[in-house]
């Protein structure tokens, strides 16, 4: 027990000073996953609000597809980034493995199933107050599309910030695709389990500080965004 308060307080003095390991590990992890979660963001909303207002013969079937990737598990999404870009793989004359791109890139083909199925669940319901209106006015589906995203955007920035929330906690493709490289590829997740295993609890449980404080953050974004309690949700 003295050693867990120990290691509490100096988490707690590591974050009060800001150390320079835990401010690089923290600034890494959010450069990571906010370009994923802008690139995801980029492909989910539109293809997700598409889906919500286009009908065509395999629609079904592909919304079946989106929601199952929502399961896919990291490692085998990390499993396929390191074989696609490994020395022996079709993109491994880039050399982008191991490094924060590959990391960028799992994290991308993590989140963007999500953020597509939360999106075509809002602009599904948004579609049907619109439909008629939007069809009268003789719109394009490029019209029907960025009118759909303009006013439903604060349920898409909920839908964003939930990309970002499982972006940042992400730990097993992160793994396996940046090799959890010092001054390089080390983040907040990987970091921690790094520093567990070596026995350090002090800079692990600093690090644990700072992605609860994140993923509050975030939480709580998502909350006051989408105003449960003043639509008597709460």
């Amino acid at each position: 027990m003295n050693e867990i308060w120990a290691g509490l307080q100096a988490a707690f003095w590591l974050v009060a000073r800001l150390d320079p390991d835990l401010v690089e590990i923290t600034l890494r992890s959010l450069q990571v996953s906010v370009t994923a979660l802008i690139i995801a963001s980029a492909i989910a909303l539109p293809f997700g609000t598409w889906l919500a207002i286009r009908r065509f013969r395999y629609r079904r079937a592909t919304i079946a597809v989106l929601n199952a990737l929502m399961g896919l598990p990291p490692v085998v999404v990390g499993l396929i980034v390191y074989l696609l870009l490994s020395r022996s793989g079709p993109f491994g004359v880039m050399g982008l493995l191991f490094t924060p791109t590959a990391m960028i890139m799992a994290q991308v083909i993590i989140i963007t199933p999500l953020i597509a199925s939360i999106t075509h669940q809002a602009m599904r319901e948004l579609w049907a107050e619109y439909h008629d209106l939007l069809i009268s006015l003789n719109t394009s589906n490029r019209q029907r599309i960025g009118t759909l995203i303009f006013d439903g955007r604060r349920a898409l920035l909920t839908a964003a910030l939930a990309g970002f929330g499982r972006a940042i906690g992400e730990v097993g493709a992160i793994m396996i695709v940046g090799g959890n490289i010092d001054h390089a590829t080390r983040v907040l997740t990987t970091a921690i389990a790094l520093e567990t295993g070596k026995g350090d609890f002090a800079l692990a449980l600093g690090l644990g500080f700072v992605l609860i404080a994140l993923a509050m953050i975030v939480n709580f974004a998502i909350h006051v965004l989408s105003r449960t309690e003043r639509e008597g949700r709460w």
